[in-house]
Protein backbone atom coordinates (compact mmCIF):
# COMPACT_ATOMS: atom_id res chain seq x y z
CA UNK A 1 0.00 0.00 0.00
CA UNK A 2 1.52 3.38 -0.96
CA UNK A 3 2.19 5.83 1.87
CA UNK A 4 0.12 8.98 2.09
CA UNK A 5 1.80 12.33 1.69
CA UNK A 6 3.76 13.31 4.80
CA UNK A 7 3.92 9.81 6.24
CA UNK A 8 7.55 9.36 5.26
CA UNK A 9 8.51 12.66 6.91
CA UNK A 10 6.75 11.67 10.12
CA UNK A 11 8.59 8.34 10.18
CA UNK A 12 11.93 10.07 9.58
CA UNK A 13 11.24 12.61 12.30
CA UNK A 14 10.47 9.90 14.85
CA UNK A 15 13.56 7.94 13.82
CA UNK A 16 15.74 11.03 14.22
CA UNK A 17 14.29 11.86 17.64
CA UNK A 18 14.73 8.29 18.87
CA UNK A 19 18.33 8.18 17.66
CA UNK A 20 19.15 11.64 19.03
CA UNK A 21 17.76 10.77 22.45
CA UNK A 22 19.97 7.68 22.59
CA UNK A 23 23.12 9.37 21.32
CA UNK A 24 22.80 12.49 23.47
CA UNK A 25 22.10 10.29 26.47
CA UNK A 26 25.25 8.27 25.84
CA UNK A 27 27.65 11.03 24.79
CA UNK A 28 26.17 14.34 25.86
CA UNK A 29 26.52 17.39 23.67
CA UNK A 30 29.75 16.02 22.25
CA UNK A 31 27.57 13.68 20.22
CA UNK A 32 27.94 14.27 16.52
CA UNK A 33 25.07 14.86 14.17
CA UNK A 34 26.73 12.30 11.93
CA UNK A 35 26.28 9.57 14.56
CA UNK A 36 22.65 10.53 15.05
CA UNK A 37 22.12 10.40 11.30
CA UNK A 38 23.77 6.98 11.08
CA UNK A 39 21.52 5.49 13.76
CA UNK A 40 18.43 7.08 12.26
CA UNK A 41 19.40 5.87 8.78
CA UNK A 42 19.13 9.37 7.32
CA UNK A 43 21.60 11.95 6.06
CA UNK A 44 23.03 14.77 8.18
CA UNK A 45 21.35 17.22 5.83
CA UNK A 46 17.98 15.62 6.53
CA UNK A 47 18.48 16.30 10.24
CA UNK A 48 19.38 19.93 9.60
CA UNK A 49 16.44 20.28 7.23
CA UNK A 50 14.08 18.99 9.94
CA UNK A 51 15.52 20.75 12.99
CA UNK A 52 18.10 23.36 12.00
CA UNK A 53 20.39 23.01 15.03
CA UNK A 54 21.25 20.85 18.02
CA UNK A 55 19.28 23.17 20.29
CA UNK A 56 16.15 22.75 18.16
CA UNK A 57 16.68 18.99 18.06
CA UNK A 58 16.88 18.84 21.86
CA UNK A 59 13.82 21.07 22.09
CA UNK A 60 11.90 18.58 19.93
CA UNK A 61 13.08 15.58 22.00
CA UNK A 62 11.97 17.18 25.25
CA UNK A 63 8.72 18.46 23.72
CA UNK A 64 7.78 14.90 22.78
CA UNK A 65 8.57 13.74 26.31
CA UNK A 66 6.37 16.46 27.79
CA UNK A 67 3.50 15.39 25.53
CA UNK A 68 3.72 11.93 27.12
CA UNK A 69 3.79 13.38 30.65
CA UNK A 70 0.83 15.71 30.15
CA UNK A 71 -1.35 13.24 28.21
CA UNK A 72 -3.34 12.22 31.34
CA UNK A 73 -4.57 15.81 31.68
CA UNK A 74 -6.04 15.78 28.19
CA UNK A 75 -8.13 12.62 28.18
CA UNK A 76 -11.93 13.24 28.10
CA UNK A 77 -12.53 12.02 31.66
CA UNK A 78 -9.77 14.15 33.22
CA UNK A 79 -11.91 17.25 33.62
CA UNK A 80 -14.56 15.45 35.68
CA UNK A 81 -12.07 13.43 37.73
CA UNK A 82 -9.19 15.75 38.67
CA UNK A 83 -7.77 13.59 41.46
CA UNK A 84 -7.42 10.60 39.15
CA UNK A 85 -5.95 12.82 36.42
CA UNK A 86 -3.38 14.28 38.80
CA UNK A 87 -2.43 10.82 40.03
CA UNK A 88 -1.93 9.64 36.43
CA UNK A 89 0.11 12.75 35.65
CA UNK A 90 2.26 12.16 38.73
CA UNK A 91 2.72 8.50 37.86
CA UNK A 92 4.13 9.35 34.44
CA UNK A 93 6.37 12.07 35.89
CA UNK A 94 7.98 9.68 38.38
CA UNK A 95 8.44 7.00 35.74
CA UNK A 96 10.07 9.47 33.35
CA UNK A 97 12.42 10.79 36.04
CA UNK A 98 13.57 7.27 36.88
CA UNK A 99 14.32 6.26 33.31
CA UNK A 100 18.07 6.39 32.52
CA UNK A 101 17.45 8.39 29.35
CA UNK A 102 15.51 11.01 31.29
CA UNK A 103 18.29 11.41 33.84
CA UNK A 104 20.98 11.53 31.18
CA UNK A 105 19.16 14.27 29.26
CA UNK A 106 18.76 16.36 32.42
CA UNK A 107 22.41 15.86 33.36
CA UNK A 108 23.41 16.91 29.86
CA UNK A 109 21.34 20.10 30.11
CA UNK A 110 22.88 20.98 33.49
CA UNK A 111 26.39 20.39 32.21
CA UNK A 112 25.77 22.55 29.15
CA UNK A 113 24.22 25.48 31.02
CA UNK A 114 27.40 27.57 31.16
CA UNK A 115 29.01 26.75 27.82
CA UNK A 116 25.90 26.31 25.69
CA UNK A 117 23.07 28.28 27.31
CA UNK A 118 20.90 28.02 24.20
CA UNK A 119 20.78 24.24 24.64
CA UNK A 120 19.99 24.50 28.35
CA UNK A 121 17.30 27.07 27.57
CA UNK A 122 15.77 24.81 24.91
CA UNK A 123 15.64 21.96 27.43
CA UNK A 124 14.08 24.08 30.17
CA UNK A 125 11.52 25.82 27.98
CA UNK A 126 10.37 22.64 26.24
CA UNK A 127 10.53 20.51 29.39
CA UNK A 128 9.86 21.75 32.93
CA UNK A 129 8.38 25.10 31.88
CA UNK A 130 5.94 23.57 29.39
CA UNK A 131 4.84 20.66 31.60
CA UNK A 132 4.19 23.03 34.52
CA UNK A 133 2.25 25.37 32.24
CA UNK A 134 0.00 22.54 31.07
CA UNK A 135 -0.58 21.49 34.66
CA UNK A 136 -1.32 25.10 35.68
CA UNK A 137 -3.85 25.36 32.84
CA UNK A 138 -5.54 22.20 34.11
CA UNK A 139 -5.66 23.54 37.67
CA UNK A 140 -7.09 26.83 36.41
CA UNK A 141 -9.79 24.98 34.49
CA UNK A 142 -10.69 22.86 37.52
CA UNK A 143 -10.83 25.96 39.70
CA UNK A 144 -13.17 27.71 37.26
CA UNK A 145 -15.38 24.60 37.29
CA UNK A 146 -15.52 24.67 41.10
CA UNK A 147 -13.80 21.33 41.63
CA UNK A 148 -10.65 22.97 43.04
CA UNK A 149 -9.77 26.32 44.58
CA UNK A 150 -6.24 27.09 43.39
CA UNK A 151 -5.70 30.84 43.66
CA UNK A 152 -2.28 30.67 41.96
CA UNK A 153 -2.30 27.80 39.40
CA UNK A 154 1.35 28.32 38.43
CA UNK A 155 2.47 28.00 42.04
CA UNK A 156 0.09 25.08 42.58
CA UNK A 157 1.66 23.29 39.63
CA UNK A 158 5.11 23.74 41.16
CA UNK A 159 3.88 22.43 44.51
CA UNK A 160 2.40 19.31 42.94
CA UNK A 161 5.47 18.57 40.82
CA UNK A 162 7.69 19.06 43.85
CA UNK A 163 5.66 16.58 45.91
CA UNK A 164 5.85 13.98 43.18
CA UNK A 165 9.36 14.11 41.77
CA UNK A 166 11.43 16.43 43.98
CA UNK A 167 13.54 13.91 45.94
CA UNK A 168 13.52 11.25 43.24
CA UNK A 169 14.81 13.53 40.50
CA UNK A 170 17.75 14.81 42.56
CA UNK A 171 18.67 11.34 43.78
CA UNK A 172 18.71 9.92 40.26
CA UNK A 173 20.62 12.91 38.93
CA UNK A 174 23.33 12.23 41.52
CA UNK A 175 23.32 8.51 40.79
CA UNK A 176 21.84 7.71 44.20
CA UNK A 177 18.24 6.96 43.22
CA UNK A 178 16.60 3.66 43.99
CA UNK A 179 14.34 1.78 41.64
CA UNK A 180 10.66 1.85 42.54
CA UNK A 181 8.24 -0.84 41.49
CA UNK A 182 4.87 -0.03 39.95
CA UNK A 183 3.08 -0.37 43.29
CA UNK A 184 5.36 2.17 44.98
CA UNK A 185 5.06 4.61 42.07
CA UNK A 186 1.28 4.30 42.27
CA UNK A 187 1.34 4.87 46.03
CA UNK A 188 3.38 8.07 45.72
CA UNK A 189 1.32 9.48 42.84
CA UNK A 190 -2.03 8.67 44.45
CA UNK A 191 -0.97 10.07 47.83
CA UNK A 192 0.31 13.29 46.24
CA UNK A 193 -2.92 13.76 44.29
CA UNK A 194 -5.05 13.07 47.36
CA UNK A 195 -3.17 15.52 49.54
CA UNK A 196 -3.21 18.16 46.80
CA UNK A 197 -6.96 17.84 46.41
CA UNK A 198 -7.43 18.22 50.17
CA UNK A 199 -5.16 21.25 50.31
CA UNK A 200 -7.00 22.99 47.47
CA UNK A 201 -10.52 21.81 48.16
CA UNK A 202 -13.16 24.40 47.20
Amino acid sequence: MPRVAGQIDVAKTEAILDAAREVFGERGLAASVGEIARRAAVSKQTIYNHFGSKAELIHAIVERRVAEITAPLLVPEAEEHPEEALAAFGRVMITMVMQPRGTSMLRMAVESAMDQPDVARAFFEAGPMTSRRHLADFLRMETEAGRLAVDDPALGAEFFAGMVIGPHQLAHLLGQGKDLDDAEIDRIAIEAAHRFMRAYAP
